[in-house]
């Protein structure tokens, strides 16, 4: 097998022939030439498809011209993208020719994290990592083998995981996302937002933002009614440390001071129960324990909120008013990314309180109540079952956590308890960037027997890999099928629109091949993805040759509303909204939720806030030449009076170095008024150091380096991760 040094692996990783051939050397090269190669082509093919760059998974328009990809567009039947496509997905395009791919399987070559290979073919990659999961199986059993998984792409994975007898299957999805607000949600109405969310934003009169940042966090179909909503009026208030683009558009912006939401939440409940401005019909219709929650909330005044948020009691009144004159269609956003500061499931269960005085959920501009189309799942044998829990949460220390703890799968690793971790299968997600404490990650990492990465790109997780599988990116495979819940439902099918420019396979053959070797194959009883997704779509009445011509296929309209025949249920144990939660105060936490103060800045420090932009999903996009070409680097945005008085501006350069002592990478200043003086803020996913990921390596500043610390939400897990301080140090 042939050595593949550092610079060997550079070399093959800038992978897509077309770029070769058209002798790019840079994201603008790439611009000029692609589009130059389509002046005067004379065939253009369209391929519907659905697109892979964030979790919306919109419906997209695929254009082949003259035999290469040219461009991506919305699909105008899929009720996600309704025809248009956010910046991410229309440079899609970038990923087919991104230079920085991975080509062949890779197997390490000495210690992990030197990023040195050897070249390998499918069959002993595949090998390798069967017979050293079977070698873990056998001394430990099959739970020692834990599959870090998002997106799609990867379910045919959890598919041969769970075939192989694991239940660790975790997503950073849930306790570095949008976990606490599942639960926060779940424990007053009985259930979550579901993914998408369902938020009637198009039909809201007033809409609130709390740390949201519609037009920054491009959730496609959410952003396009927004605009609509401002477009016919809407009253639009947003609660941020930082004037972002969704606060650009606010009739009322209020600056809070970082972590004290929840205080801020406490004080709108308490004017809207004080003024009797709340939606009495509907609390008296639906909620339990409203009267113990009022007698809760009664201290909360604005005037105790002011000294704690820096919000006027005048402003906190003004808008809990403007709330309530406009419902029951007043949404206050319950968010996605909710991991702040470690009492975010409480701080998620004061948003969906508000919602329920202003009886907003299962109502016209507030929450709708999603529908779906039946579509049978393929008849697999039964999955084993374990032996052992998971080991993420074994006692149960986070008694509502409804989903799998990443970083307790990494304890577990580091510690050998509850049992051993041995095996990581890692597809889709670079862990270093997505959990906090990267050391922390590193030293598990070091413990395994086995660490195999399924990626498009040479991540920086796939750096510590042991055998690294590269895929092909989303407009070259097929992936199982997505039967969204969403307003109006629908069936959507992703296709191949070329093909992989090197032999990368997609994750279903990956898993599926990979199951064969670990002796699973009657989990497997079909051997092209064409078989499996005709048989699924028959089952609902379509099939694979009418689906490859739509892409999408949108259901029968479904009631949305409780005025529309949903019936008003709520799976909670009194059958009811519980502003006074029962079930909380029996495990020992607040039954209402309660404000405690965030910790305060070390002097000289300010509260590390970060964030996404809307070209980039984090780490994801760094090297495609089109995303890139938009924004190449990250920038730290500090007030402008606090950058004059350290001597700097917007072309200066600073590093910025945490409470630990850990100095980032230099990063540009945003010297600006449009944040608080007591905090900075930056964009997620820059600064990577895999040195496959040329020419991104180091490219501005990784927020992911400076996150060392991080606080557990009591109630389910979640890593609160907006509790680190950095200070200036200048470059000279």
């Amino acid at each position: 097998m042939p050595i593949l040094s550092r610079r060997r692996f550079l070399k093959i990783s800038t992978g897509a022939a077309g770029l070769v051939a058209a002798g790019c050397t840079d994201s603008a090269d790439f611009s000029s030439s692609l589009f130059a190669s389509a002046e005067g082509a004379e065939t253009i093919r369209t391929v519907p498809t659905s697109c892979d760059i964030c979790f919306w998974k919109c419906g997209a328009i695929a254009h082949v011209r003259d035999g290469q990809l040219w461009k991506i567009e919305g699909n105008p039947v899929d009720p996600l993208s309704r025809g248009r496509l956010c910046p991410r997905g229309t440079g899609g395009v970038g990923a087919h020719y991104d230079r920085n791919r991975l080509r062949v399987p890779l197997l390490r070559r000495e210690r992990r994290g030197e990023e040195e290979w050897v070249e390998v073919t499918w069959d002993q990659a595949l090998n390798f990592t069967a017979e050293k999961l079977l070698k873990i199986k056998s001394e430990y059993g099959p739970e020692a083998v834990a599959l870090f998984v998002h997106g799609l792409g990867g379910k045919f994975l959890r598919h041969t995981m769970k075939a192989f007898g694991t239940p660790n299957i975790a997503a950073p999805s849930y306790a570095q996302c949008r976990g606490p607000r599942d639960v926060g949600f779940s424990l007053t109405f009985g259930e979550g937002v579901s993914t998408p969310e369902r938020t009637d934003i198009a039909n809201a009169r007033c809409l609130v933002l709390i740390g949201t940042h519609l037009g920054e966090n491009m959730h496609n179909t959410q952003v396009q009614e927004f605009a609509e909503a401002i477009d016919k009026g809407a009253t639009i208030i947003v609660v941020d440390p930082r004037f972002s683009v969704a606060a650009s558009k606010a009739k009322h912006y209020l600056p809070i001071k970082p972590g004290t939401d929840l205080a801020l939440l406490l004080a709108w409940m308490n004017v809207l129960v004080a003024e009797e401005l709340y939606d009495k019909d509907y609390v008296e219709s639906y909620g339990f324990g409203f009267e113990a929650f009022a007698a809760e909330v009664a201290p909360f005044t604005p005037e105790w909120a002011y000294p704690k948020t820096g919000i006027d009691p005048t402003s906190i009144r003004e808008t809990a008013r403007a709330m309530a004159r406009d419902k029951p269609a007043t949404l206050v956003h319950p968010g996605r990314h909710v991991t702040w500061y470690g009492d975010d499931a409480q701080r998620s269960r004061a948003i969906a309180l508000l919602n329920a005085l202003l009886g907003s959920w299962g109502r016209k501009g507030g929450f709708y109540y999603p529908g779906h189309m039946e579509v049978p799942g393929y008849p697999y044998p039964p999955y084993p079952k374990p032996s052992r829990g998971k080991a993420d949460n074994a006692e149960g220390k986070y008694p509502f956590a409804d989903g799998t703890l990443t970083q307790g799968i990494r304890d577990a690793t580091i510690t050998g308890a509850p049992y051993p971790v041995k095996a990581w299968m890692v597809y889709g997600t670079n862990l270093l960037q997505a959990l906090p404490a990267k050391q922390e990650t590193i030293k598990a990492i070091q413990e395994l027997d086995l660490m195999a990465v399924v990626d498009v790109v040479p991540s920086e997780v796939a750096g510590w890999a042991d055998v690294v599988f590269p895929e092909s990116i989303y407009l070259e495979r097929y992936d199982d099928l997505n039967v969204g819940w969403f307003k109006e439902p629908f069936i959507a099918l992703r296709q191949p629109v070329v093909e992989p420019p090197d032999g990368q396979k997609p994750g279903w053959w990956i898993a599926r091949q990979l199951a064969v070797k670990l002796g699973l194959e009657e989990f497997y009883p079909w051997t092209q993805i064409e078989e499996y997704l005709d048989h699924r779509l028959k089952a609902a009445g379509t099939s694979l040759v009418e689906m490859k011509e739509k892409g999408v296929l949108p259901g029968p309209k479904q009631p949305l509303y409780f005025d529309e025949g949903v019936p008003a249920e709520f799976y909670t144990p009194s059958g009811k909204i519980e502003f006074y939660s029962l079930q909380l105060k029996e495990a020992g936490f607040d039954p209402v939720p309660k404000f405690t103060p965030p910790e305060e800045p070390p002097p000289g420090h300010f509260r590390l806030l970060y964030g996404r932009a809307p070209v980039h999903s984090f780490s994801r996009t760094q090297t495609n030449p089109v995303l890139s070409e938009m924004m190449n680097e990250n920038e730290v945005w500090i007030n402008a009076d606090v950058a004059r008085r350290y001597g700097l501006d917007s072309t200066s350069h600073v590093r910025l170095k945490n409470q630990d002592g850990v100095v980032s990478s230099p990063i540009r200043v945003k010297a600006t008024q449009r944040i608080r003086s007591d905090c900075v803020f930056m964009v997620h996913g820059f600064g990577q150091t895999s040195k496959g990921l040329f020419p991104r390596y180091r490219r501005g500043a990784s927020d992911a380096d400076l996150i060392t610390r991080y606080e557990i939400d009591p109630l389910m897990g979640g890593t609160g991760m907006s509790v680190n301080f950095v200070a200036l140090e200048l470059e000279v």
